[in-house]
């Protein structure tokens, strides 16, 4: 089962990853937008430049700071931290709302954190052997 949580940790840091892509996006599309309406030459569009800044640094705050409970939660899935579990649940039913990526994501990881042996896994403190015990 340690398989299946490495998969749904790596797969919560790429999706995240995505997500602070996106705020990046948005931050260099705002600061395109603002460029040319500044460049226009017309005095009225130049009062419009700062709050075409600011709206794009607050879309892209938000999206940077929803992204990054996700980069944290796949850090302690990998390193099998007992928090992790439990916010990977919280985040995966939330991303069951984002069709169609976020609700095979979702379900996905709902499954494998709610299945008996990540349950003992994650409770017993232990960090799964490379190695069967019988090496």
């Amino acid at each position: 089962m340690d398989t299946h949580i490495k998969v749904a940790a790596w797969l919560r840091i790429i999706y995240s990853g995505m997500g602070l892509l996106v705020a990046f996006f948005v931050l260099f599309l705002f600061g395109g937008i603002s460029w040319l309406v500044g460049g226009s030459g017309d005095p009225d569009a130049a009062h419009a430049v700062p709050i075409i800044h600011l709206v794009g640094a607050a879309i892209a705050a938000f999206l940077g700071i929803t992204a990054l409970p996700g980069l944290i939660t796949g850090w302690g899935l990998l390193t099998f931290q007992p928090w992790a579990r439990i916010l990977d649940i919280v985040l995966s039913a939330l991303d069951l709302f984002h069709i169609p990526v976020g609700t095979a994501l979702g379900a996905y990881s709902i499954w494998v954190m709610l299945n008996p042996e990540t349950v003992e896994l994650f409770e017993s403190g232990r960090r799964p052997s490379r190695y069967p015990t019988h090496f």
